[in-house]
């Protein structure tokens, strides 16, 4: 009867992970304890985070809103600026927005002549990418996740060399119509970072001038880089259109995300109110 005892006892502690039991369960692959993130230790979703999330979340989207005609002509300057002083062919050009009866205004673009790539264009891209891919060969084991992000890219690149080798009279789009849309996105990604703050970052407890003072930042951030995105994005696509769907599926909206995604992550390393007190 003892020894049944203690071996239902052993085994109720160590099916228990809380109590640190399972050790295996805690531990990763080069035997160091996995502690639990210091976000989740200290998450405590109450009903101030929750006021404090939907404030901030209506305060900066108005205010967006309320900026954005001037946040489009900073870049109409911007894009004039860089027509200018770039080696850039290319005009400027307005797409008039109506949102509502009390919100108008201008989202400037670059307007560009859509170029097929050349013989030599294509050839000399094509060695490029080639050359690349064996460099990938001989890249450190270390730098795997660098590896893997370079031939991504090369496949992107290869992809589109096939397309413009045998059907190049087909390509659907232009510089135009992707510069404007980009811009238009680039838009739609700012306005869209109070509501992703407010769902993973205002629901912790860091205070609310690090909430709006990470907010701020990230979208001024945005709000700058998009026409040096745009103005650098224009200056490969004057080249060519052989590059455009490298610049759209690598070097567009996904370099944007990240950026929003490394504030976030930097955001998240500050101290909590909890922590300080």
């Amino acid at each position: 009867m003892d020894s049944s005892r203690s071996f239902e006892n052993r085994n109720s502690k160590g099916s228990d992970p809380a109590k640190g039991a399972d050790p295996i369960r805690a531990r990763g692959h080069r035997g160091g304890v996995i502690s639990m993130h210091r976000a989740l230790v200290h998450f405590r979703l109450g009903t101030m985070n929750l006021i404090t999330a939907s404030c901030l979340f209506v305060f900066f989207s108005f205010a967006w809103l309320v900026l954005l005609p001037q946040v489009c002509r900073l870049w109409t300057r911007i894009f004039t600026f860089g027509i200018r002083s770039l080696p850039l062919r290319a005009e400027l050009g307005l797409a008039e927005h109506h949102w509502t009866s009390f919100l108008s205004f201008n989202i400037p673009y670059l307007r560009m002549e859509a170029v097929l790539p050349s013989a030599q264009v294509w050839w000399l891209s094509c060695a490029v990418t080639l050359l690349i891919f064996v460099a990938t060969y001989f890249i450190s084991k270390r730098l795997i996740p660098l590896i893997y992000l370079l031939r991504a890219i090369l496949l992107v690149q290869a992809i589109a060399l096939l397309y413009f080798a045998f059907i190049p009279a087909r390509f659907p789009h232009t510089p135009d119509s992707y510069l404007a849309g980009f811009v238009t996105s680039g838009i739609g990604l700012i306005s869209l970072v109070p509501f992703v703050f407010g769902l993973t970052y205002y629901i912790f407890d860091f205070g609310l001038p690090r909430k709006a003072l990470l907010t701020s930042i990230t979208m001024a951030h945005l709000a700058l880089f998009l026409p040096l995105q745009v103005l650098l994005q224009a200056l490969v696509l004057q080249k060519s259109v052989l590059f455009m769907p490298v610049l759209y599926i690598i070097f567009g909206m996904p370099v944007d995300v990240m950026l929003v995604i490394g504030f976030y992550s930097w955001g998240m390393t500050w101290s909590f109110r909890s922590e300080g007190a």
